[in-house]
């Protein structure tokens, strides 16, 4: 693990790392009303995407992390777990106290479908469309001063997404979603097999 093998002077200049989260780090994250995610596969595009709705991010404990993910466009960092299992979340302030805080870890999609798809769904409140539940085992957490990140204010989550999916015939929903076994590079994926009300 890089993290590891960083000296302590090293850590100490360019930036924060623990091996699992802090309590001060979970209190940040339940702050935040926005995260990234990017993931990789050996070859191909590198995915980068913002991940809204409040309550759609747990900390399972201080070495897992999970989070809901919805029916989309594409279905990419479903892909990339299943080739490679790297993943890094990203959160960062946008009020006065500037922080940026990165999660570094193996992750992997829990389907409807799955065994311990129960277990791990009882750890939220499911939201319609919800496709499928990233598990995520934290290897090292980093933290970074953040000025560079401007000041913003939340004016209000966009219902799009969530209007989209509250409006879907279950059956077509389904029928869509099963087609959907590829990433964008060609990399195979696990479509559910179920549409989730909420």
């Amino acid at each position: 693990m890089i993290g590891a093998a960083r000296t302590d002077a090293e850590r100490k200049t360019m930036a924060d790392f623990t091996d699992t989260l802090t309590d001060k780090h979970i209190a940040f994250i339940e702050k935040q009303p926005i995260f990234f995610t990017a993931t990789a596969a050996d070859e191909g595009r590198i995915n980068l995407s913002p991940k809204g709705y409040a309550d759609t991010f747990r900390t399972l404990s201080e070495s897992r992390v999970a989070y809901l993910d919805f029916g989309g466009s594409g279905n990419e960092t479903h892909a990339h777990l299943a080739a490679d299992g790297r993943i890094t979340i990203m959160f960062c302030a946008f009020d006065r106290t500037a922080l940026i805080l990165r999660i570094y870890g193996r992750g992997r999609a829990v389907l409807p479908q799955d065994a311990e798809w129960d277990a791990v769904a009882a750890h939220f409140t499911l939201l319609p469309g919800t496709r499928q539940i990233f598990v995520i085992d934290v290897e090292s957490v980093q933290t970074s001063c953040g000025w560079g990140v401007p000041m913003m204010e939340l004016s209000h989550e966009r219902d799009t997404l969530q209007k989209y999916h509250r409006q879907a015939d279950p059956v077509l929903w389904v029928e869509k979603f099963k087609e959907r076994t590829k990433s964008i590079d060609g990399l195979p994926t696990r479509p559910t097999d179920r549409f989730i009300t909420g």
